[in-house]
């Protein structure tokens, strides 16, 4: 099968305008705690490291992390699940709701809310605790109810099933849903796909998807299985997620779309799955098409990977990691909108900024040098090529020799240069004030 052409990340569009999404979220339902501390001693009643613990959090974990990863980027978003009769489920309705996220939850008698404990020194996690609930008393026809109540007021179901109850009968909801004409997303978990019978997409990771269609040896293996597997269950499409290798698109009458990883640093991948269902669901609830819903949501999946925990992806953040892509794109290269974001993403990871500017109308071995010593003084190297009018008023009518697109292309390629700016004026003054960088580099001539 070849498609060369279906490899590549598709063309990126403007961040979607996700408030146009209405998104109903459905299904299970946890609290994730958190407690920090240090580990310097081992315990003397076993050989196990002693916590003490400093700091205590709480997350909303499963499919209200799904839910809170849509609101905040600006999705309508309902959540419908199951929780306990306890002060767990209080903290839950509060939080979600906090963070902009109606609450459906229904309260099951006699059953308590789920709940993660990890415990973590030097952000490194050393045990999780579960405490799970089999909601005994669960009363489907009540949820159900709820569920098709909703549907008429939104545009796009996602199922997350973490195989806790809340979906143990998804089958009945996909039907309801595609009836209404709603497309459904399913984040999946075990091995009985046959469940998911009917949904638009469903988004396995790769252990998920060969614990189903047996082992994969290459990208010709996930295709051809990943299209059965899709005709079989009556899909649109499947969308394999692959870790470090990136995302793997298996739409209908579409060729295989292959997506490379965002990440530029991953932290933990603790929630990523989530990022990306939700991300893809808002998008395509906002008009989105599908292989550019995956496509965002691949870079949103970027970002929230260098966070720890379960954690969301906001607005401004997306919109700095597709800046980021369409600079990656074309070299590093920006105008100075777009490297404002890119610089406050970099402050906010603590990074020190370096600038320096120049014709670099010749390229020779002594820029070269000059840049490298400049990167060397930080994390990051702006530099600023002067357009050709400055170079003209400066160095005379017979310069440049090369237009400026040239100039900044050659030297956004070295590969001690992060980022690349077209300077207008004479003197950097005007950008140095605008930028603020850390270090200014300026030539001994």
């Amino acid at each position: 099968m070849n498609m060369p052409e279906t490899r590549n990340h598709p063309p990126f569009l403007a961040q979607p305008d996700f408030s146009q999404a209405r998104v109903l979220v459905v299904g299970d339902v946890m609290l994730d705690r958190y407690w920090h501390g240090p580990a310097l001693r081992l315990s003397p009643e076993a050989p196990v490291p002693v916590v003490h613990v400093q700091m205590e959090e709480t997350r909303i974990g499963g499919a209200g992390n799904v839910a809170l990863n849509a609101a905040v980027l600006g999705a309508h978003t309902r959540l419908l699940g199951l929780a306990g009769q306890d002060a767990q489920a209080d903290q839950l309705e509060q939080m979600l709701i906090a963070g902009g996220v109606e609450c459906l939850v229904q309260r099951v008698e006699g059953s308590r809310t789920i709940t993660k404990l990890r415990i973590l020194s030097r952000h490194q996690q050393l045990i999780r605790a579960d405490f799970e609930d089999p909601f005994l008393n669960w009363n489907f026809a009540e949820l159900l109810l709820a569920f098709e109540r909703q549907l008429s007021d939104v545009d796009v179901v996602i199922l997350s099933d973490y195989s806790k109850g809340a979906l143990r009968r998804s089958a009945d909801l996909i039907v309801a849903a595609r009836k209404a004409g709603k497309p459904v997303i399913v984040d999946p978990k075990g091995t009985d796909f046959e469940r998911y019978r009917g949904a638009t997409v469903i988004t396995p990771n790769l252990s998920e998807f060969e614990a189903v269609v047996g082992r994969c040896e290459n990208e010709a293996d996930i295709e051809r299985k990943g299209e059965a597997l899709r005709d079989t269950l009556d899909l649109e499409a499947v969308l394999v997620t692959r870790s470090e290798n990136g995302m793997t698109l298996l739409a209908r009458n579409h060729a295989p779309l292959h997506l490379p990883t965002r990440a530029r640093e991953v932290y933990d991948v603790t929630g990523a799955g989530d990022t990306v269902v939700a991300t893809l669901s808002a998008a395509l609830g906002a008009g989105v098409s599908l292989p550019e819903c995956v496509a965002l949501a691949n870079v949103a999946a970027g970002v929230v990977v260098t966070k720890l925990g379960t954690a969301t992806v906001s607005p401004v953040e997306l919109q700095q990691a597709l800046s980021y892509e369409a600079a990656f794109a074309a070299g590093g290269i920006f105008e100075e909108d777009g490297l404002l974001c890119q610089i406050s993403g970099a402050r906010t990871r603590g990074e020190r900024i370096v600038l320096t500017n120049g014709y670099f109308d010749t390229l020779h071995p002594g820029h070269i040098d000059a840049l490298e010593k400049a990167r060397a003084l930080g994390d990051k190297l702006i530099v600023a090529v002067n357009d050709d009018a400055s170079v003209t008023r400066l160095k005379g009518v017979r310069r440049p020799v090369n237009p400026l697109s040239t100039r900044m292309r050659m030297v956004s390629a070295l590969s001690c240069v992060d980022w690349v700016v077209p300077l207008s004026e004479d003197t950097p003054e005007r950008l140095v004030s605008r930028l603020m960088p850390d270090v200014l580099v300026m030539g001994g001539d």
